[in-house]
């Protein structure tokens, strides 16, 4: 093995490393950011109602924007092996506006509101999102006739996106009672999250994390290539096929509990290929622990900036993720070429 490659191998460790020790940071300061600040973590062990904030409130919100931004780092990083685009994100598939379109029809139907509190809401909400990511990717698929055509399948997204959004706006402009409690689910929000969704995320990370490291060689091999990887005998449309539903159910998982976060899933991969270069096994795995360190480190930031109010998440993301986009294409044009 040769020095530069041992040294990126290096580099990859010391990264997740880091990450990891970040997250623990984020997940300790997650419980003490909120509209009582330190006191109730002060006054564990002697109050019951601290215990309750902490335990029930701002610990399972904080996991859940770490597992949810995990899960967009993983789907950032398939995406963008799968379609050979740095600038490819998880909603590329139509999942954001399938999403979207769900939650409005399940409010416009039912009369439920991101803003309710009851379990029961909550999953009815969380399933509507659910189920209209997966079908939105679905008919990008029978549209896209498959996923052999790379190109196509990336138009056909771009079409589904684009027709299931007008749906929404129009069903937004017939139903305008329910556009202020949609606009929860749009700006994206990590508030509601409790301990099921938690586990549910939890779950599917550790599923989608083993398939998409199982794959991972597949991505390596479309990095050189269609031909090349041919020649190296990877079944392509099975791989292909298994790396779409990957980034359909992560993504789906991610917009069901919090809403739509912009940026993390784009940004992450980006900041992990500035720091180092590796296969994309271990980017997969690096994009992840970095999606999840974004997103737990913006809603903290949402929470404490203006507290006791918030600030929308994905507010945050959007401009703190433009911000660095903006920065790394104004580097990369400087320096003649393309980000």
């Amino acid at each position: 093995m040769s020095l530069p490659v041992v040294s990126q191998h290096r580099k990859a460790l010391w990264l997740g490393v880091g990450l990891v020790l970040i997250s623990a940071a984020l997940l300790l300061l997650g419980m003490s950011v909120g509209s009582t600040g330190f006191d109730s973590v002060l006054a564990l062990p002697c109050d019951p109602l601290a215990l309750q904030i902490v335990t029930q409130i701002r610990l399972p919100r904080t996991l859940g924007a770490w597992l949810s931004g995990a899960l967009l780092g993983l789907a950032g990083a398939v995406a963008q092996g799968l379609f050979r685009n740095p600038l490819a994100d998880p909603y590329l598939l139509g999942s954001a506006s399938g999403a979207s379109l769900g939650v409005a029809l399940a409010m416009m139907l039912l009369g439920i509101s991101p803003l309710a509190t009851g379990w029961l809401v909550r999953i009815g909400l969380t399933g509507a999102a659910f189920v209209g990511a997966v079908l939105a990717v679905l008919l990008t698929l029978l549209l896209a006739k498959g996923v052999q055509h790379t190109l196509r399948l990336l138009l056909a997204g771009v079409i589904v996106g684009v027709v299931l959004g007008a749906i929404t706006s129009l069903i937004l402009l017939l139903t305008p009672e329910i556009m202020q409690a949609m606009q929860s689910f749009m700006l994206g929000s990590t508030g509601f999250v409790g301990w099921t969704a938690c586990a549910i995320m939890a779950a599917v990370l550790a599923v989608m994390m083993i398939a998409a490291w199982m794959m991972s060689h597949a991505l390596d091999g479309l990095a050189l290539g269609e031909s090349t990887a041919h020649s190296l005998g990877l079944p392509l449309p099975q791989m292909r096929a298994g790396l779409v539903a990957v980034l359909a159910l992560a993504t789906g998982t991610a917009v069901a509990q919090t809403g739509l976060i912009a940026f993390v899933g784009l940004a992450a991969p980006h900041l992990v290929r500035s720091v180092v270069k590796t296969t994309h096994g271990r980017l997969i795995a690096l994009a992840s622990l970095m999606g999840a360190v974004l997103l737990g480190a913006a809603d903290i930031l949402a929470r404490w900036l203006i507290a006791p109010q918030e600030l929308p998440v994905g507010v945050l993301t959007a401009v703190l993720g433009g911000g660095y986009l903006l920065w790394l294409m104004h580097r990369s044009t400087g320096r003649g070429r393309s980000p």
